[in-house]
């Protein structure tokens, strides 16, 4: 079941945006035309945004909080927000710039970029919200860019259906075409300039493969043993508990590659 409230606040108003209804991390966004929808487990905040859109957003976001629970084995509880813009995107997440981003994690929040959220399928749109959310109930500190954003695209990508050489496109043209990554993407690699778009798909791509590979060869558990010990103790050390390191990683990771895309 999903429920509406409407919330117009003038000035004097501003207080009842900081009601009960909305989590600490959705409160006091705007002083007028935020409407909250409640979804099953999650609930969704938007500028003035048409309330069939968010309605269906809050049966995506369930769905997806059900996808990260299934993986992480713990409840998640989704909370998106929607602004008017790509622009207010930027604002409320306190970054320069959104480009070729579809949505992004923000502390306990996922805050969706309309322009490009609205033009991606429906699967496309449950892959994103999975994948943030995964960064959300999971955290990101103290990891490497590529076991992170890797780990997220791996919860998105693992009940979607999409065949590797789809879901990896950019990356499985390169390997065609006899180019195979040398090493894991760093975080410049993953720079939202929308300077090269490519680039960047394919730096998620190669990171997801990391993670689709660990998963493949030691299982789903052991995966997320491995990034709840990375978190703790630091990527080698957990990499060191499973027999590997970076660069036994990097060779298998690179055959994997080859292997799935040639």
């Amino acid at each position: 079941m999903v429920s509406i409230a409407l919330l117009a606040l003038a000035p004097a108003a501003a207080p009842t945006l900081d009601a009960p209804i909305l989590p600490p991390q959705a409160r006091g966004l705007w002083r007028d035309g935020a409407v909250v929808i409640h979804g099953a487990r999650s609930v969704v905040v938007g500028h003035h945004a048409p309330e069939g859109e968010l309605h269906e957003l809050a049966r995506r976001a369930d769905a997806a909080g059900r996808r990260v629970s299934v993986v992480l084995g713990r409840p998640v509880r989704p909370l998106i927000v929607v602004p008017r813009s790509a622009a207010e995107a930027a604002r409320l997440a306190g970054v320069g710039q959104v480009d070729g981003l579809a949505a992004l994690a923000d502390g306990g929040r996922v805050i969706v970029v309309p322009e490009l959220f609205a033009k991606l399928n429906p699967t496309g749109k449950d892959v994103v919200l999975a994948h943030e959310l995964t960064h959300v109930a999971a955290g990101t500190d103290h990891l490497p860019v590529w076991l992170y954003e890797g780990f997220a695209d791996y919860v998105g990508y693992r009940d979607s259906g999409l065949p590797v050489r789809t879901a990896a496109a950019e990356l499985a043209a390169e390997v065609r075409s006899g180019r195979l990554p040398g090493e894991l993407p760093g975080p410049a690699a993953f720079a939202a300039d929308g300077r090269d778009p490519v680039r960047l798909a394919r730096a998620y791509q190669e990171a997801w493969l990391a993670c689709r590979f660990l998963a493949d060869r030691f299982g789903e558990g052991t995966l997320v043993r491995l990034y709840r010990d990375a978190r703790a103790a630091g990527v080698d050390r957990a990499l060191a508990a499973l027999g590997l390191s970076a660069a036994t990683l990097t060779a298998r990771w690179r055959d994997y590659v080859r292997d799935q895309l040639a």
